[in-house]
Order: structure tokens, then sequence, then C-alpha cells
């Protein structure tokens, strides 16, 4: 089938109904990784759901337990053409945040697919099953027209992304061998304008902790002892507030990075801003250059007493948890110490400081890279339009596991869009980026088979 037509029946995949059907199945699975969630969820999602899809095309399957204890598993799925040809690795994620159910608006549920015009719901339309859905299925259209891809393929899905994919990096580590490849492409996170396509090469890092200020074991009436004793959550509030200013500079001075250089700048430089406040973040820099070269401190959340049924009385203890998304050049392991030196100095002995979960490394890889030029052409070659080229997302991804530990170029192609709602209810997919990422997969496909790796010809 030549190009023009295999493109156009990638389209009617998605628009006809097939993406929607087959991404309702994938919905259906309440595959949580967080506090809601099931391990037995998990596994069948791997084996019941990923396993036969990729079976079907040819794929060898094996499901691995996780190497630390009390993890979620994963699949790795091989299909070989010859070994003298490229093999792209694959990677997606399919676990899922809590449900929360109660916070999503009357007429949608988070493990139903609905549809309302362009717009998909359910949990994991965004992030990331249809993400990675897109690329298999685009595999399976190459290869149901043209009978072989033309190159080797590996793919890697893991459970546990949403919890800091624990376990994945000394799965990595132990199966080097065995997911071996020429190049990471992969699909996660959102484009820059719906309209546009995106691609980027690193990520962010992200480091959550906590902040505890624990005074006494018990709550003491507030006209008793209002005035005497210390006030937990007022003092966890000012340590919060030397940490960041009113406009959310951060005011720790290993916070701050070094690393927005001239030619990071250069690269940021007439990207679309995304929806932003003016009077936010670093005052000196652009909303891209806040959003994709410097680091941003977040409150997650905070507690102290019960905001439902506040009592007349000044709380024993208060915790806020917090999340830094850092870029590289950021020493990921002196960000604590840093902290708890900065809040020491400032008066803040009694904020305890407890990191939560596995952080996410911040990386990038040169923009200019061959197999970076070559997704580039075949985007603009598909969808007459040059995509945004960031140098890393503004968000976090395990990225890491695939330069540091495989030696890879890291190529990501997102699927979504920014307003989708990921990680909040309501998350949704637009079924317009989901037929045009169709196309593209299937294009990036079809250019891999015929051109082989760049450089290298076949």
């Amino acid at each position: 089938m030549e190009r023009t037509s295999l493109l156009q029946h990638a389209s009617d995949y998605a628009s006809g109904g097939g993406l929607a059907a087959d991404l309702a199945r994938l919905v259906a699975r309440p595959s949580v990784s967080q506090s809601e969630g099931r391990l037995e969820d998990l596994i069948a999602y791997l084996d019941q759901d990923m396993r036969p899809m990729l079976e079907d095309i040819g794929f060898d399957c094996r499901i691995f337990d996780n190497p630390l204890p009390g993890g979620a598993p994963f699949l790795v799925g091989s299909r070989t053409e010859d070994s003298v040809l490229p093999t792209v690795l694959i990677y997606g994620h399919g676990d899922v945040c809590n449900g929360e159910v109660a916070r999503w608006r009357e007429g949608l549920h988070p493990f139903q697919l609905t549809q309302e015009g362009d717009r998909l719901y359910g949990r994991g339309t965004a992030d990331n099953k249809i993400q990675h859905l897109i690329n298999i299925k685009a595999l399976q259209t190459v290869i149901a027209a043209n009978g072989s891809l033309g190159f080797n393929v590996k793919i890697v899905l893991e459970m546990a992304e949403e919890t800091g994919s624990y376990g994945l990096r000394e799965f990595f580590q132990a199966q080097r061998d065995l997911l071996s490849a020429d190049v990471l492409i992969a699909s996660d996170g959102p484009r820059l304008t719906p309209e546009v396509p995106t691609m980027f090469m690193g990520s962010r890092g992200g480091l959550s902790f906590d902040l505890i200020v624990n005074l006494r074991p018990d709550d003491h009436h507030s006209g008793n002892f209002g005035g005497l004793l210390a006030d937990p959550v007022i003092l966890l509030s000012h340590a919060i507030a030397s940490i960041v200013d009113r406009r959310g500079q951060l005011q720790v001075p290993e916070w701050r990075p070094t690393s927005l250089t001239p030619d990071i700048r250069d690269a940021l430089r007439d990207l679309p801003p995304r929806r932003h406040d003016p009077d936010w973040g670093e005052a000196t820099l652009t909303p891209s250059e806040r959003a994709f070269g410097w680091n941003a401190l977040t409150v997650l959340a905070i507690s102290a007493g019960n905001i439902d049924a506040p009592q007349n009385a000044i709380s024993g203890s208060a915790r806020a948890t917090c999340q830094l998304r850092f870029v590289v050049g950021t020493a990921m392991d002196e960000i604590l110490p840093a902290l708890r030196r900065h809040l020491d100095a400032s008066g803040f002995s009694m904020v305890d400081v407890l990191q939560k979960g596995e952080p996410f490394r911040a990386t990038r890889f040169p923009p200019d890279h061959p197999w970076v030029r070559f997704v580039e052409q075949s985007i603009e070659a598909t969808t007459g339009k040059s995509p945004h080229l960031l140098p890393n997302l503004a968000g976090s991804l395990p990225n890491d596991v695939f330069t540091d530990i495989l030696g890879l170029p890291t190529i990501w192609i997102p699927h979504a869009h920014a307003e989708c709602g990921q990680h909040g209810p309501n998350e949704h997919a637009l079924l317009s980026i989901a037929e045009e990422g169709m196309r593209i997969m299937t294009g990036l496909f079809l250019d891999i088979g015929e051109r082989g790796a760049p450089g290298v010809g076949k």
C-alpha cells in the first residue's frame, strides 16, 4: 500500500471509531498504581490487555516481576525481523492515577470512556493508555499493509510510573542486554499546543518531599492556649514562604539552576507560551523559559486539623507535601541537603524534611542528533507542519533509564494536550490529536522501515 493510502487508513482507524473502541477496553481496566489500586489490576492490564494485542502482531512477550519488593510488574515485547536492521525501543506505562470518582463532573466516570465531540474522557485517555495504544496500532497498520516493518521493535510497559517508576532503574540495569536498541521513540506528556506536533528529548526531574512541624501530640484549646503555644500551621507557612517569595521565585540558592544557557534560550525563544499568570514565576524569564529551562516548587497538599469540621483548637502538627521540578544542571542529591541548610539558617530548625518516593532525574538530549532530525523531517512530511522542538518536557519522566543505562538517543512524540486534566478529574484526550498521532507514527515507522537508521541506510 502506498504511503498516502496507508496514512489515510491510519486516520480512518481513529476517526471511524476503532481507536475509541480499543481505548474503552483499556480505560475500563482500573490499573491504578496509587492508593486506590490493586496489584491484580496492574498484572491484568499487562497479561490480559497488552499481551494479546502485541502477540497478534508478532511480538514475543514476557512479564517480569519487579526486582524490588512490593513493586509492580513489567512487560517486555520483542519483534525481530533481522539482526542487521535497526531496533526501535518503545515505552509506555499502563498505570494511572487514583480515579477519585467523586471529583469528576456529573455524567463522567474515570473508568468508563465517554465521548463528547472531540473529547474522550476517562482515566488514562491522556496519560498514558492512548499514547502507547496509538504507537502499537501504528505498528499494526504498517505490518498489516506490508507484511513487515523493515526494522526490529522492542516495547517495555511499566505499571508504576505514577508512583515514581519504582524498580524501573533496577530492572533496566538487570535487563540491559534484553532492552538494547538504537533509539527510544515513545509518547507521553502533552503537545505544546493542540494544533502543532511536539517533540522533546528529555524531561525535568521531579523530587517530592514532606515538610513537617510536629510540636506536640495533642491539639489545645485556642482560647486557653492561644498566644501561649506555638501554632505549627503558622510556622509551616512561614517556612514555605522562606523557600519561595510571593510570586514563587526560589530563595534557596542551590535550587536556582545555571543551565539556562544561551543555546537553550535560543531553542525556547519562538515557542508559543502556554497559559500562565503574568505575575507568577521567575520575573526575568519568559513563560517558556520558566516551564522548560528553570526549576519550580509546588505545594501539592497541606494538612492540619479538619478543614471540613474545624475545631477551636491549636493543632499539634502540620504537614505539607511539596515537589520540586528541576532541570539539568541541578544537583539532585543536594536538593534536600540544601533545603535543610536553608531552613536552619532561616530559623526553622523545627521543620522536618522527609523525602517521598523515588525521584525522577532531569535529562536533555541534543536537538541536532541525526535521529532527532530524522524524526522531525518525517513529521513534517506527514503533517506539513514543523513540530515544536523542546530540549526537555516541563513534566517528569524516567528518561534517564534510556539515556544513562541504555545509552540511547531519546525522542518523545506526545499525543495529548496541556489542558487534558491528567492527574486530576475529567481527564480527557482529543480525538483530533489522536488521529494526527496515528498518521505521524504510521508515517514515521514507514520511513524507518524504508530508509533505515539515519546515517546508516539500508
